[in-house]
């Protein structure tokens, strides 16, 4: 229990950028280093994490704590990962007027916007790569990625919730009638 909650704490104290820059070290700790589950399990528990609501790096820890300990290991993980973040903010607050107008901290978070650009880009491609190729997939990824980048460049608001519910029914229709056809 304690390996958990300090695997979670780890993680939540060196990641910056949130959840989706976690997921890299997440697989490589839970998948290669712990196996404690598979390739295939990984990127359900991210697409499950995505479309619940909450933080990523949240859902990803209790999931991830429930299917090794049950409620205590979610209990553990999800403390593990969230404590580091509360610890710092905690004093942070304490000092924000200085620490916001130190020049270094300024220089620092130039520097970890570029780490987590590349980290979260890093997610995507092994998501990528480990997804399964078949027609289907790639259609719906290609028109979903088509549909972003429209989106981006017209500037319209548009949350990705609607388009994980677009590739979700899309899945549920697609899946409905290879059955039927079977």
């Amino acid at each position: 229990m304690f390996n958990l909650f300090w695997i979670f704490f780890k993680l939540g104290l060196f990641t910056f950028g949130g959840g989706y820059a976690m997921i890299p070290q997440i697989k490589e700790i839970i998948v290669e280093k712990n196996k404690w589950m598979t390739n295939d399990e990984m990127l359900e528990i991210i697409a499950i994490s995505e479309s619940t609501p909450g933080p990523i790096a949240i859902n990803m820890a209790t999931y991830i704590g429930f299917k090794q300990k049950k409620l205590l290991g979610s209990i553990a993980a999800t403390l593990g990962v969230v404590l580091p973040s509360l610890i710092i903010i905690f004093i942070i607050s304490l000092f924000l007027e200085q620490f916001m107008t130190n020049i270094y901290v300024g220089y620092a978070f130039i520097g970890i916007k570029c780490a987590v650009a590349f980290l979260i880009l890093k997610a995507g491609i092994n998501m990528l790569a480990k997804m399964k190729k078949n027609m289907f997939n790639l259609i719906l990824l290609t028109l979903i990625f088509i549909l972003m980048i429209s989106l981006e460049l017209l500037s319209k608001s548009f949350s990705s919730i609607y388009l994980i519910l677009l590739g979700g029914i899309s899945g549920i229709i697609y899946n409905s009638i290879r059955r039927t056809k079977i």
